[in-house]
């Protein structure tokens, strides 16, 4: 499994100057994340022309936009919405030599993110599931993806700042403490001091270059940022991460290029968040049914690969994935209100 895992690495330096295409002014962008938490209220007018400028920027790169977007009052909504502009770059994501230093979408993702818009954020993660389903099916060709790197950082650093250097915990029902809807004898206990605390992800370090042993853990934090905006992304958007987990999982799959020719290694750091997305993808508020069968392929195909690697924890996970699949099924089946035409009784 270790042999999936590429050594390069790429410096800020590098990641920086080739998404800038300036040394000087960018020497620091990869960190500046480490601010934004007291960065000042920003108005309807400031989002309408960050908005306005990420859609002019991107008149340069793509072959044609729509006129809908620049006229529209709320083109950082129009710009996620669109159906015809994402399918553009997610074609440019796709291409043989795209996620180098000089590629000029993966410059506009890293500067999109940088406005600092709610919105925009939106827009940049909805391209995450192409960014991270290229980027890690070609970690072993060695080809040079600063591209990708950068953006993966911009999603990794703000995560780190949003978070605090805090680890992202739930606290676990305990049956040795007292329930709160009955009566006890026993003394209550502190539970400042005994919960039960599981943590889903660790604490944060500021990252500034993706080595080979940390590549897992940043493209996972992305992806969690990811799944905290779910229910405002795009269901073409999850879709898309779908059918990627299928090429992660067995290698197989559509895709262009080289990248779909062989599975990746997946570990519980980068299985966690892909398990957690799928999971919303199943039992999100607004079934969508195209979304629904693409999740249950990709939950299906990534538990046979932990059977093929006799992994008994991302067995388990997505076993239970599948049964909750297995019960919905059957509940479906079932009309739990039908009348019993023998004693006209209704069987609840």
């Amino acid at each position: 499994m270790s042999g999936d895992i590429a050594t390069t690495s790429t410096t800020p330096s590098a990641v920086a100057t080739a998404i800038t295409g300036d040394e000087e002014t960018q020497s620091t962008s990869i960190t500046t994340t480490t601010t934004w938490t007291n960065k000042p209220h920003i108005t309807w007018s400031d989002s309408y022309t960050k908005a306005h400028k990420a859609i002019q920027s991107l008149t340069s790169i793509l072959p044609s936009i729509p006129p809908s977007l620049s006229s529209s009052e709320t083109p950082a909504s129009c710009l996620l919405r669109d159906a015809e502009t994402a399918a553009q770059i997610s074609n440019l994501l796709r291409q043989p030599d795209s996620g180098a230093g000089d590629d000029n979408i993966c410059r506009w993702l890293y500067d999109t993110f940088q406005y600092s818009e709610p919105e925009l954020h939106i827009v940049v993660l909805r391209f995450l599931p192409v960014i991270a389903g290229v980027y890690l099916s070609r970690v072993n060709l060695h080809k040079p993806l600063a591209g990708f790197e950068a953006v993966l950082l911009a999603l990794y650093g703000y995560e780190t700042s949003v978070r605090n250097s805090q680890s992202i915990t739930v606290n676990i029902p305990d049956l040795s403490h007292s329930s709160i809807y009955h009566e006890t004898n026993k003394a209550p206990k502190n539970s400042a001091t005994e919960l039960n605390l599981a943590v889903i992800s660790p604490s944060l370090e500021p990252c500034g270059i993706v080595r080979s042993t940390k590549r897992a853990r940043i493209v996972g934090v992305a992806l969690e940022l990811y799944y905290s905006k779910l229910p405002q992304i795009p269901v073409e958007s999850k879709i898309e991460f779908c059918e990627f987990c299928k090429i992660w999982s067995s290698g197989h799959g559509e895709s262009s290029g080289n990248e779909a020719k062989k599975s990746i290694y997946m570990p519980w750091e980068l299985l966690q968040p892909v398990l957690r997305i799928l999971g919303h993808c199943l039992m999100g508020y607004k079934r969508d049914e195209k979304l629904y069968q693409s999740a249950i392929g990709a939950i299906g195909c990534l538990y046979e690969r932990a059977l093929h690697d006799l992994n008994t924890k991302a067995m388990l996970a997505t076993g239970s994935l599948l049964q909750l699949v297995k019960l919905g099924a059957e509940s479906d089946e079932v009309d739990y209100t039908e009348i019993n035409t023998e004693s006209n009784t209704i069987n609840l």
